[in-house]
């Protein structure tokens, strides 16, 4: 319950206004109307709502009126049908939204009343301005070993995970939602198969994920505009939070369907298309969207945010995956072949990258995560020579040791941790060589001579 029970009612009341604007359908086709008579009143984003029909948005504004689009069908729409008009749309989150699922209008999915916050919020806001923004904090704890080593995610971090379907990237949101330090964690599913939502919260995340979680739910079969309007209000529940000091964990399920909501809703508007089919402001809603995530200014909390994206047959190429890997601050690669011989997370560490490094470890820290890079690079090239019986041991003594830590490499990274320094432990341990061939100090440095150039990462000369 809110601290004040009478606050959101007090915020409801003050919303109410004397009188409201109507207009009038003039033209009408699937989705998009023609509505007359609401020009000087409506601003693009607001919303309406038609005389026994559904909820619309106003997308487009000129001297015939208002172009609406439709949240459902058009089916038993008639020329002349009154259209209200609801204003910009608010949602008025609160600390007693943790532990319930809502829909993109902060109503509840899951047969519970659900009370407003005491004040509301825009769904689109600004983010703090750049300078003075705070830098990356310090490196969180996941639970995973992959994670709390290799590829570490700092707070205040913007990471992609980019997978295609079937590789395992539900079951690894649900673990970092569960593992990974935060106060709060926001959970945007866009799009998701709605039986795959109740599998989701009730399964994968459980009710211990779900004790400290708002999950914001828009299935695959709502419209476009409501699909999309599920990421912007995960965002804005993210800020409520943020903005009281908490750090907050956004997962996002996924950024490509959020994509693929503003085409839509961009070509219906008019806008053409460009990029393989997608429209220019798709770039400029990603951007804006992973803008508001990161780090808080001064008073403010952090948003660490994870966000998932669809990579259809592996193009990292195409336009969604190549806009954000240049905005995000990391990127994990989820491979299929990893994942059909049974490793989970099928992570492909030698294509992921977080760019919380080095500084997000120590010296020794970042010589370990060299070595085992320039270790598992050496594998990579000679695996198909191994398999195929052609490669002579002791041509290279790399690839040599390559092969022979490979088996407890790979198992470290489906592998769980207790912290960091524990990870750490573990991986020093397998890169010391078996053979008595150097202590693993000694291994490091040699590892770690080349695999600056190879990961782009300097390691072993950064504090």
């Amino acid at each position: 319950m809110p601290d004040d029970v009478f606050a959101p009612l007090l915020a409801r009341i003050s919303e109410l206004g004397p009188c409201h604007s109507f207009g009038r359908v003039a033209a009408l086709s699937d989705r998009a109307l023609t509505v007359e008579g609401l020009a000087r009143v409506a601003a693009l984003g607001d919303a309406v709502r038609i005389e026994d029909g559904p909820a619309g948005e106003v997308v487009g504004i000129g001297a015939q009126g208002c172009t609406v689009l439709t949240e459902g069908r058009s089916d038993g729409l008639r020329i002349g049908a009154r259209v209200r008009h609801l204003g910009p749309r608010r949602i008025a989150p609160g600390a007693h939204w943790i532990g319930r699922i809502i829909d993109p209008d902060g109503l509840p999915l899951d047969g519970r009343p659900l009370f407003p916050g005491a004040n509301a919020m825009p769904l689109q806001a600004p983010p703090p301005a750049a300078t003075a923004r705070r830098g990356m904090g310090a490196r969180l704890s996941s639970g995973l070993a992959v994670f709390d080593t290799m590829l570490p995610i700092a707070r205040g971090q913007r990471i992609g995970l980019f997978a295609g379907s079937g590789v395992g990237k539900s079951t690894l949101l649900s673990q970092l939602a569960r593992g990974v330090a935060a106060d709060v964690v926001v959970i945007g599913l866009i799009g998701e198969r709605g039986r795959e939502v109740r599998d989701f919260v009730e399964d994968t995340l459980g009710p211990e994920g779900l004790s400290r979680a708002v999950v914001v739910a828009a299935t695959s079969d709502r419209s476009a505009l409501t699909r999309r309007r599920a990421a912007w209000t995960m965002m804005c529940v993210a800020e409520f939070f943020r903005d009281r000091g908490a750090h907050v964990l956004l997962l996002a399920d996924s950024m490509t369907r959020f994509a693929e909501a503003q085409r839509e809703v961009a070509v219906a508007s008019g806008e053409a298309a460009a990029l393989r089919g997608y429209p220019a402001s798709m770039a400029q809603a990603m951007m804006s969207l992973c803008e508001r995530a990161g780090p808080g200014a001064a008073g403010q909390g952090d948003i660490t945010a994870i966000l998932s994206v669809l990579v259809a047959g592996s193009d990292m190429e195409e336009p969604v995956a190549d806009i954000l890997r240049g905005v995000l601050d990391g990127h994990v690669v989820l491979d299929r072949a990893i994942a059909e011989r049974g490793r989970f997370p099928s992570v492909d560490l030698l294509r992921s990258v977080s760019r919380s490094l080095p500084r997000a470890a120590g010296p020794k820290e970042n010589r370990l995560i060299g070595a085992a890079r320039r270790y598992l690079g050496a594998y990579e090239r000679c695996e198909l020579m191994l398999h195929a019986g052609l490669y002579a041991e002791g041509s290279d003594p790399v690839s040599d040791k390559a092969i022979r830590i490979w088996p407890a490499l790979d198992g470290f990274l489906s592998g769980r941790s207790d912290s960091p320094a524990a990870a750490f432990d573990t991986l020093r341990g397998i890169l010391s060589d078996p053979h008595g061939e150097g202590p693993a100090d000694e291994a490091e440095g040699t590892a770690a001579s080349g695999a600056s150039a190879a990961t782009g990462v300097g390691v072993g000369d950064r504090s």
